[in-house]
């Protein structure tokens, strides 16, 4: 935060192809962080920014982006320095394997959202999810979070989210990753 203004230091835009080195780097440092413990580390040792942001480039440039066809609104949060400190994804809801998640009527999916592992608590997240919930035309936004993700949990819930008592997991490595889904209506 900005200790003289209150307002966190970055600006949020629509993210670029030249973001996606950037994004892939903060989404791996991310998930090094936040998932540490919750998943297998040979796992999270063996994610690579440059293999992440070769997938991300295809689908950035292929009409195939983090959403269903290419739906996917990204987002980046950047410093005063024009450097990439945060990044979110949003869009329609996305079926999940066996159906469990159908589409409602104007329900949006918030698919990701990170800020720079060493800047957490500094308002990107917040300034990224003001700017999903301004640009997103949802009547509810839905999204996805590790069970035990506890301050990823936290911050959704500051947000305005509620666990609606949804369920999943996926498996890494052989191990179990439980998730929770957290809903939020537009006026929340």
């Amino acid at each position: 935060m900005n200790a003289s203004t209150g307002e966190p230091r970055c600006s949020v835009r629509e993210m670029t192809g030249t973001d996606i080195d950037a994004v892939s780097a903060l989404r791996v440092a991310g998930w090094r962080q936040a998932y540490a413990g919750l998943m297998p580390q040979s796992y999270l040792d063996r994610l690579s920014p440059a293999e992440d942001a070769g997938r991300r480039r295809a689908a950035f440039h292929g009409a195939a982006s983090a959403g269903p066809a290419g739906t996917a609104t990204n987002l980046v949060a950047e410093a005063p320095d024009g450097s990439v400190v945060g990044w979110a994804a949003f869009g329609p809801v996305q079926g999940g394997e066996g159906g469990e998640v159908l589409p409602g009527e104007g329900e949006g999916e918030l698919y990701a959202l990170y800020a720079r592992p060493d800047l957490i608590g500094t308002g990107i997240g917040r300034a990224l999810m003001d700017e999903v919930l301004r640009r997103g035309a949802f009547t509810e936004l839905l999204l996805w979070v590790v069970e035990g993700n506890t301050p990823a949990r936290r911050f959704y819930e500051r947000a305005g989210f509620r666990a609606d008592g949804a369920l999943t997991s996926y498996e890494v490595d052989g191990v179990s990753v439980p998730e929770v889904r957290y809903r939020r209506g537009a006026t929340a």
